[in-house]
């Protein structure tokens, strides 16, 4: 697969946490035919896969990839590293019959992975266990979006999400640190709905303290927009982000702020674990949504795996280890044995950090370095 250069709106700093090969999946003596059942050891099902297709991102978020950890210095993967645009539509297939209904492809930044819409549109003819089109969703910041939202939309994605931390330009180029403006993120949102993407969803990450004043003025943006705002409570991901719970608005309060001036009522989850919790506007004019994995955990119902960009698939956002799928995708073992190692994989699963996030299993000082969110997706 030949991958054309595209050019981007600010340098790219490469990143990488390259500790290794991960822990080998067990694919076991006796194989089963691939199905959907396969539970972990709390009961939940695989159903989403959150893919990564970059290791490198040209923001430098400080709750993610700060600035002074993954500088210019910091090593990135080979090419011969990331697994390829084949390799992925494998693996997404072997994990289609396995009952996952719902792809993401993430980053770092995903749209500079070149010529991302041909693996979109490689993923686009995949059906699930039932016979239906994956869901086919696409986190970006949008730096680049006005360049590519046509591109996406041919080869078939179907929603996008946009992460923007505020409205206020001091305040969001702050935040992304590579002094990028909020209106080259907002024209590239506006690309996305000329060319037909709805339900697009934006992203906000809520640090209090830093842009926590700027929640009301996002809610009234985007309110009537036919755009589904979306507040994250900043979060402990990864070793690298400084995360301190001073710096966490709970949910509840974020909400409450909105209330005051543009009222609420909750609304029911589209699916079972849907991470977002759902709330419109009362006058009928859109919704909003609080995903609050700090203070009110959704673990008992996680149904996402993540493969990062090197094919090591990790079963939880804070996970210390991943699993190593791209050697056997490169080792001649056949699809069916790629799903019962995937099978296997899910069923020991045990992840619930959230759940005891603040215990000596959740603190650095333990000596359980987590994986960066920028090297297997948000």
């Amino acid at each position: 697969m030949v991958e054309k250069a595209i050019p981007i709106v600010s340098k790219v700093i490469p990143i990488r946490i390259d500790e290794g090969k991960g822990l080998s999946p067990s694919i076991g003596a006796q194989l089963t035919t691939p199905h959907g059942h396969t539970k972990d050891t709390r009961g939940r099902t695989l159903r989403d896969l959150r893919i990564s297709v970059t290791d490198r991102c040209n923001f430098r978020c400080n709750y993610c990839m700060p600035k002074e950890v993954f500088d210019q210095n910091y090593p990135y993967l080979a090419h011969k590293e990331l697994l390829s645009f084949e390799e992925i539509t494998r693996l997404t297939s072997i994990f289609a019959t396995l009952g996952v209904e719902k792809i993401r492809l993430t980053g770092g930044e995903p749209l500079l992975r070149k010529n991302l819409e041909v693996l979109i549109e490689m993923l686009a003819k995949i059906k699930t266990a039932a016979g239906k089109p994956l869901d086919l969703t696409l986190t970006t910041n949008g730096s680049i979006l006005r360049k590519k939202a046509s591109a996406l939309k041919a080869a078939g994605l179907n929603r996008l999400t946009v992460s923007l931390d505020g409205l206020d330009d001091a305040i969001f180029k702050k935040m992304n640190d590579v002094d990028f403006p909020v209106v080259d993120v907002l024209d590239g949102i506006k690309a996305a709905q000329e060319v037909g993407f709805e339900n697009i969803k934006v992203n906000m990450v809520v640090k209090k303290g830093t842009n926590d004043h700027e929640i009301v003025s996002m809610a009234k943006h985007f309110k009537g927009s036919g755009i589904i705002l979306r507040f994250i409570e900043f979060m402990d991901v990864g070793s690298s982000n400084g995360w301190n719970m001073e710096q966490v608005l709970p949910s509840k309060e974020v909400i409450a702020r909105i209330n005051e001036v543009c009222p609420l009522e909750p609304v029911e989850a589209n699916y079972a674990g849907e991470v977002a919790q759902r709330w419109r506007y009362v006058d009928g004019s859109g919704e909003i949504g609080v995903i609050s994995s700090v203070t009110q955990t959704f673990c008992h119902e996680c149904s996402r795996a993540r493969i990062s960009t090197d094919g090591q698939m990790y079963l939880c956002l804070f996970a210390n280890e991943g699993f190593d799928f791209k050697t056997l995708l490169r080792s001649g073992k056949s699809d069916l044995e790629i799903a019962n190692a995937v099978m296997n994989t899910w069923s020991i699963r045990d992840d619930h950090y959230s759940e005891i996030r603040g215990s000596h299993t959740a603190n650095l000082s333990s000596g359980n370095r987590k994986v960066e969110m920028s090297y297997i997706g948000g």
